[in-house]
């Protein structure tokens, strides 16, 4: 019986690259099996997989968007302390927009080199890290020559190039004080925020001393040269833009900073700076950290979502039981192919010594195992050892040979 050309799974001319189908079924009959399902077009697989992922790459775009963004908008934002373009709670561009308003020009110097281009005879410099200059740094902001230094919290090395008799003493904590001096920058603004560092200007009597804080000021004003003055904070705290409307801070800053039509702050770059130990996360912009909890955030939120298509492990039967001699002789199979006979030998050799050491209850080492086997049996010792520890078969004939001679010497020391 001929099949029909026509009929559903029967095998077309016009199709040359069509499988052929089986026609092996035990019933005996052509074509009576079901027909199999053709292959999905390449086409509708890759439309699957895009319906299947879409949502997922659409979540990741829009997430690299937002993060993309937040630190587009927030990239040019300066959160150090003191920084005069900072608009943070550390930072002090309020100070520098007050003083922008009342006519003085400001401009921030990152080095050393830039501060000395800047100043001029008409300059205030602000040092905002002093401690954290070198000697060299220091002495060419001596040398300079501004009309006024202002110092915030130096240490020895700092007042010794920048304000010689004054010295440093214990500190205190920040804290509102009264000027009790007769500065009269002091006298305008009243009470401060000063505190921090004091000094100790007992040998410096030219120096002017306010905001004293157990018998010690807090605020030196000393004299560097003719028409020029330095001036030295224990703290910067009243600079800063949360506390700048407190008590006199903003006067008492106006009234220092603002004494001279140009103002140099110099801010310290990260080239001039000493090695800090602050972890990779904190040296990162708050803009990035930000995006990274996002992208976290995202990811968790991602997984659950993905997560919930998974249930519980369902254990399922094997769907062919293989017995033991057919696994053996397949792993033999992959041996021959691999010819890994030195593989082999060595299996069988492990094997035959293990059944021997068990039958006469000997230990499995090399000399205990070649002796109790030549004591029950007529092999030499050399033999015995070229049967349990000898070479590699060169050939798979000698593999079997081995084989054979294993099974051997087994039998016969197990009937002795």
């Amino acid at each position: 019986m001929s099949a029909d050309p026509a009929a559903p799974g029967a095998s077309s001319p016009a199709e040359p690259d069509s499988p052929a189908p089986d026609n092996s079924d035990t019933s005996g009959t052509a074509g009576s099996g079901p027909a199999l399902p053709p292959p999905a077009p390449l086409g509708r697989t890759a439309e699957q997989t895009w319906r299947r992922l879409r949502v997922p790459l659409a979540l990741v775009a829009l997430v690299v968007i937002v993060v993309s963004a937040l630190v587009l908008i927030q990239g040019d934002r300066h959160e150090g302390r003191l920084d005069p373009r900072s608009t943070g709670k550390a930072g002090s561009k309020a100070v520098a927009q007050l003083l922008r308003a009342r006519g003085v020009e400001v401009e921030l110097v990152r080095s050393a080199d830039e501060a000395e281009r800047a100043i001029r005879p008409d300059t205030t410099l602000v040092v905002a890290y002093p401690d954290l200059l070198t000697d060299a740094h220091l002495a060419r902001l001596a040398a300079a020559a501004p009309a006024r230094t202002v110092l915030i919290r130096p240490d020895e090395a700092a007042l010794d190039a920048l304000a010689p008799g004054v010295r440093t003493a214990r500190d205190t904590s920040g804290r509102k004080l009264d000027p009790d001096c007769r500065l009269p920058a002091a006298q305008r603004a009243g009470s401060a925020d000063v505190g921090g560092g004091r000094f100790d200007i007992g040998p410096f009597p030219a120096a002017t001393g306010c905001y004293p804080y157990a018998g010690l000021p807090t605020l030196v004003l000393a004299p560097a040269g003719p028409g020029r003055d330095t001036v030295v904070l224990g703290s910067g705290g009243m600079l800063t833009n949360d506390r700048l409307d407190a008590h006199g801070n903003a006067a008492l800053a106006l009234n220092l900073l603002g004494a001279h039509p140009r103002l140099v702050w110099y801010l310290p770059g990260s080239g001039e700076l000493p090695p800090a130990d602050d972890s990779l996360w904190d040296l990162l912009p708050a803009g990035w950290r930000w995006g990274a909890a996002q992208l976290a955030v995202a990811a968790v939120l991602l997984a659950l979502w993905r997560a919930r298509r998974l249930g519980p492990v369902v254990a399922e039967p094997l769907p062919v039981v293989v017995r033991a001699a057919e696994t053996v002789e397949g792993r033999a199979r992959l041996y021959r192919r691999g010819r890994a006979r030195d593989t082999a030998a060595e299996l069988l050799r492990a094997a035959a010594r293990e059944r021997l050491a068990r039958l006469l209850g000997a230990d499995t080492g090399e000399a205990a195992l070649i002796a109790a086997i030549t004591a029950r049996t007529d092999h030499t010792s050399a033999h015995v050892h070229a049967l349990l520890y000898g070479a590699i078969p060169e050939s798979d004939e000698a593999l079997v040979t081995l084989s054979a001679d294993l099974d051997a010497l087994i039998r016969q020391v197990r009937t002795t």
